[in-house]
């Protein structure tokens, strides 16, 4: 009998795919005993970079119903890999986009600015650890693949693991995240022309299991060239997030990247006015001037025939910029923070925008 026992190994969740090791055909061998027990459990490739926390949690997980315990670590066959590939994409090809599945519910949000230097990837992770932080299942890819800096920002330096052609994402603060920046070594500049771009945010897609999701936040590169041609196409029912400053001249660029989203089919989902003021005890002080984030909404209003909104103005934080240096958002680090509070407010928005139902199958079957 080895009920007691699987039922124990039951709790213990693979940090990486999120779901228990029993589930996932990890466990082995059990040779269970009143009051002792001996398992195998089988990582997914050698050299896992889970494996110590995995050991430690079926350790932990047995000792609360068993006086000896004893853990024997070894790894899949190939064909149990590929079993576990299979089971993890049920019946869809190997080379699979989820996202645009009719059936498909996550909010994906391409998170743009028109220029460089707005704050905008920032700003993405902190979104979406917030979200993560409201009890949204959360993905993040960067897209910005020539000025890549989310693995920066998240503390993040482990490579995906591989299980035969299907990446299991990091995850970071309850995020699961894809990155050029997880495959190039010393900080090695990326020199590709279009049809690479193409393939590597089309990759981010198809060969990495994300799971089930809430929201995928996609943090575009800035300006409106062949990445955010190429994902407007790939994640047709994507919604856009313009990031702007206050500035006249960096609205009147930021107005183009929401522009390019509706000539590749996507809807803008509001705008984000960033360094919006210093706040100060005589008020806030308008370092780059005021309305910008007001003129882009208005514009692009406009342009897409719908309304169009500013969802909120994050002030300029010191904190913000030193909890970026020290890759620990602020929204974590000091969630009392001026603009971790806006961003918390930005938040809450999205996670109340409804969802697009019109043509999707809710999957209820009628009593």
């Amino acid at each position: 009998m080895t009920a007691k026992a699987l039922s124990a190994l039951s709790s213990v969740i693979d940090p990486e795919l999120r779901l228990p090791i029993t589930e996932l055909g990890m466990v082995g061998e059990i040779q269970e005993e009143p009051n002792s027990v001996k398992v195998v459990i089988k990582l997914t490739i050698v050299g896992c970079p889970a494996a110590q926390s995995i050991e430690r949690d079926v350790n932990e997980a047995l000792a609360a119903k068993f006086k000896h315990v004893e853990v024997v670590m070894t790894t899949m066959s190939q064909e149990e890999r590929a079993g576990l590939t299979k089971k993890l994409r049920g019946d869809r090809p190997a080379k699979f986009n989820p996202f645009v599945e009719k059936d498909n519910l996550t909010k994906v949000i391409f998170v743009s600015s028109g220029k460089g230097g707005v704050g905008k990837s920032t700003l993405t992770v902190n979104l979406a650890v917030a979200l993560a932080g409201l009890g949204q299942k959360v993905g993040l890819l960067d897209a910005d693949i020539f000025g890549y800096s989310v693995p920066q920002l998240m503390g993040v330096n482990q490579a995906p693991t591989k299980v035969d052609h299907l990446m299991l994402p990091p995850i970071a603060h309850e995020v699961k995240l894809i990155s050029i920046g997880f495959f190039v070594s010393d900080n090695q500049p990326v020199a590709w022309r279009g049809p690479m771009l193409h393939r590597a945010v089309e990759q981010f897609l198809t060969d990495v299991f994300w799971g089930d999701l809430d929201f995928l936040l996609v943090d575009l590169p800035p300006g409106t060239g062949d990445v955010a041609i190429s994902l407007g196409q790939l994640l047709p029912k994507a919604q856009s997030l313009v990031v702007t400053t206050p500035q006249h001249t960096a609205a009147i660029v930021a107005e183009r990247s929401g522009a390019i989203g509706l000539q590749t089919g996507q809807s803008v989902l509001g705008v984000i006015e960033n360094m919006s003021y210093l706040p100060s005890e005589n008020g806030p002080i308008e370092i780059f001037g005021a309305g910008g984030g007001e003129a882009v909404a208005k514009r692009l209003s406009e342009l897409s025939g719908s309304e169009v909104q500013v969802l909120g103005k994050i002030p300029l934080s010191q904190g913000l910029r030193e909890s970026a240096d020290k890759a620990l958002p602020i929204v974590i680090s000091n969630p009392q923070d001026t603009a971790a509070i806006e961003i918390v407010k930005i938040v809450k928005k999205l996670i109340a925008t409804p969802r697009g139902l019109s043509g999707k199958s809710l999957k209820i079957t009628p009593s």
